[in-house]
């Protein structure tokens, strides 16, 4: 066995001896199941609690559709369990995730209504149903507004019933799905990590504390605030995919490789081999996408290629029929990354998008294609791609989805500042792209996804600037440590700027986190070994 495959196998058995801790004394409709202990104490019957508390459990964990299924089983088993109508509701919000569909929306308010109608036998339940109706009422509010208005109701059950852990863990998870000021994008987050906090010392096995914890802190600033809720989630709940995956996202923001794959090893093989119900393809190609990401910066480039080839194999009718636009995200990120992180331009540019994608799915592979032509001067083809990135952000924001047009910026702002590259603006180019990464620098950027600052860095080195380029190499390594590019571009930097020591420290970590280049024959690594000898 090899030494990957053994630490894959021992984090795996360490998985299930401390998972049995995690659901000591409560009972799952599997023996094998671990999903974490949920406590949601309700008026209905014992079987009707035992099923809500399950879907709770599951939905806190993003296991949506199993969650429903104890909803509709609870509602059908007990028609008077009024509460068995809000879980049906709360299962259909899920704002991490994605938007509700229309028809989820007109679910949702018809599931409340019957809720209210029913008259709940207790305040406290009666005070759950009115807050998720402020969510669900039929108006013509937009999500946002929704989304503030309903977590303002839940501050308020938050604060009537402070010793229900529910009410902190619904609360703190409204928290993520809005924000007060675009300008201070962590606020919310900060105030729901201390929320979350508080609840994880009095329960220490609870999914959803542990799965928000690591969403709150999913910024650069904050990712070391959510190391502890990584390394604990997949313990607490590993029947769940999701819950062996999202650790993976506090390792991608750390640099963590070894503890990013073995993370999504396991939600991979969950997702494939589930202990109980059905797992939508969905978690594979989430595994399947931070995998090629975290082999490509340990120099594991055939393991990467076969992560690509794996997620095209997966078909949109194995998905949850709301994430087939995610997919066709992977399908055009996922190629785009593999080709850029390898430094293989003209690969890149020969990328095409997908016609039956959406714009601003389109519109990655011209991204792709913007950064490759810029690097390799052909001002043409960079013109050409920033006009079609720009017709695909067009066409994005006079489409049904044109609230995705705002994160459609920085790819727009890198392609423009190549085509400013290439056109002689240096100044401008540079002054674009420094004005994303210090955006990123607050508000993080996409796991899988290029630093901006990293970007500027390689384009100064392209005009000759080496010493500010290590400027900025070293800037992005402390916000996306240990990425290759990252240390490869600081390495030759300083190297340009006759600082061997420096040159040789970067080389050297590159090498360790690559075995010495056993992996993979780029010019980087090769270079490396010759100078580090």
């Amino acid at each position: 066995m090899s030494k990957k495959r053994l630490r894959l196998a021992v984090w795996l058995a360490l998985i299930c001896v401390h998972a049995g801790w995690a659901d000591e004394g409560h009972r799952h409709a599997d023996a094998k199941e671990k999903l974490g202990t949920v406590s949601f104490p309700i008026s209905c019957s014992a079987q009707g609690q035992k099923l809500i508390e399950r879907g709770i459990a599951l939905l806190h964990s993003f296991w949506f559709d199993e969650a429903q299924k104890q909803f509709e089983d609870a509602a059908q088993q007990e028609p008077a369990c009024v509460m068995a109508y809000w879980a049906g509701a709360i299962g259909l919000y899920r704002p991490l995730a994605y938007r509700p569909s229309d028809s989820d929306m007109k679910q949702g308010w018809a599931l409340l209504q019957k809720a209210q109608a029913m008259h709940a036998k207790t305040a406290r339940e009666r005070d759950y149903i009115d807050a998720l109706a402020v969510f669900y009422r039929n108006d013509n509010r937009d999500y946002e507004t929704r989304n503030r208005e309903y977590s303002e109701a839940m501050e308020r059950v938050y604060k009537q019933y402070s010793d229900d852990p529910e009410a902190a863990v619904f609360y703190a998870l409204s928290l993520l799905a809005w924000g007060p000021d675009k300008d201070h994008p962590l606020i919310n987050p900060e105030k729901s990590i201390a929320i979350l906090n508080r609840v994880f010392q009095t329960n220490p096995n609870h999914p959803g504390v542990a799965h928000y914890l690591i969403h709150a802190s999913d910024a650069p600033q904050l990712a070391p605030l959510g190391l502890d809720a990584a390394r604990r989630y997949a313990l607490i709940a590993p029947a769940a995919p999701h819950a062996l995956h999202m650790p993976s996202h506090i390792f991608a923001r750390l640099g963590l490789w070894q503890e990013d794959i073995q993370s999504n090893l396991a939600a991979l093989e969950a997702a494939r081999h589930p202990v109980s119900g059905h797992v939508g393809a969905e978690h594979q190609v989430h595994a399947l996408e931070f995998l090629e990401y975290a082999y490509l910066q340990i120099g594991e480039d055939q393991k990467a290629q076969q992560m690509l080839s794996d997620q095209a194999t997966i078909g949109y009718d194995q998905v949850d029929k709301n994430l087939v636009d995610y997919i066709n995200r992977t399908r055009a990120n996922s190629p785009a990354m593999f080709a850029l992180e390898m430094r293989h331009w003209e690969d890149a540019l020969e990328l095409t998008p997908d016609l039956r994608a959406e714009p601003y799915n389109r519109a990655i592979t011209h991204w792709a294609h913007a950064v490759a032509a810029g690097h390799l001067r052909n001002a043409a083809a960079v013109r050409e791609a920033v006009k079609q990135y720009d017709a695909m952000l067009d066409a994005t924001k006079r489409g049904p989805h044109s609230f995705r047009a705002q994160h459609m910026d920085t790819k727009h702002d890198e392609a423009q500042a190549w085509l400013d590259f290439v056109q002689g603006k240096n100044d401008d180019a540079v002054k674009l792209l420094r004005t994303v990464a210090e955006r990123q620098d607050v508000e993080g950027k996409g796991e899988v996804e290029l630093p901006a600052r990293e970007m500027l860095a390689d384009m100064l080195l392209e005009m000759g600037s080496p010493k500010e380029a290590l400027a900025e190499y070293e800037k992005s390594l402390k916000t996306d440590p240990n990425r290759f590019n990252g240390l490869a571009g600081a390495a030759k930097a300083a190297e340009l700027v006759h600082q061997p020591e420096k040159a040789s420290t970067y080389y050297l970590r590159l090498l360790k986190n690559c075995e010495n280049g056993a992996h993979s024959n780029r010019p980087e690594l090769a270079h490396a070994r010759s100078v580090s000898r």
